[in-house]
């Protein structure tokens, strides 16, 4: 069964969806701020200890529990960011939208599925730590992907495309690389700005743009 196939999906106006797109990523960058910064500022352990997170998460399990209500919203909104982007690139190939829009629902399916199972205890902090890294690999791929079909899309700039997979590399370093090798936290701040900086330029050109990026496929395709 292809999701991407339903007609409902496939009569979303591609205005719409660069709308879609800039609102659901602005209000994910806002709600990830307050959880972080706020709500999980006393759980976040230095140097990745698990057990010391696991007893955090233990002593304010109510401030976890509206951190993760919180973020399954967010993945929530990747989702609807990931049918929204394939009807944005799908002018320039459905393949590669497809691919683009899967890769991002795999990335919410595994890291929404482990974070429920760590509330209600089905695994541990180790064991959902390690699903998160495999869903980030989807992340990672998806990024990569998205930032070359919108390179070759022609109506979107170039530039942009460019950025997304620089940032895809980014990604690779930041949660990968660092497992073996000890970055400065300079350089992790740099990666990290560099891997927002992707989809946050894509969303507010979209967004800006949507009343005439249909008129902009329209002269690149035909």
């Amino acid at each position: 069964m292809n999701i991407f196939e339903y007609s409902k999906i496939n009569s979303i106006e591609i205005n719409k969806a660069a709308r879609i797109i800039g609102i659901a990523f602005v209000t994910s960058v806002i709600l990830v701020t307050i959880v972080d910064n706020f709500i999980l500022s006393n759980l976040v352990i230095p140097g990745g200890d698990s057990d010391a997170l696991a007893d955090n998460i233990e002593t304010n399990k109510d401030s976890f529990i509206t951190a993760t209500i919180l973020y399954l919203i967010v993945l929530l909104l990747d989702s609807v960011i990931a049918i929204a982007l394939y009807v944005i690139l799908k002018p320039s190939g459905k393949t590669l939208a497809m691919l683009t829009g899967y890769l991002r629902l795999l990335y919410v399916g595994s890291v929404a599925i482990s974070l429920l199972a760590l509330v209600t205890e089905i695994v541990e902090v180790s064991t959902y730590e390690t699903v998160k890294l495999v869903g980030y690999l989807f992340f990672m791929v998806h990024i990569f992907v998205a930032g070359y079909t919108a390179y070759k899309s022609k109506y979107i700039p170039n530039v942009l495309g460019i950025l997304l997979i620089i940032a895809s590399f980014c990604y690779v370093i930041a949660f990968y690389v660092t497992i073996v090798i000890e970055i400065p936290n300079t350089l992790l701040v740099i990666f990290m700005l560099i891997m927002a900086s992707g989809e946050l330029a894509l969303s507010i050109w979209l967004f800006l743009k949507a009343n005439v990026l249909e008129k902009l496929i329209e002269m690149q395709v035909n």
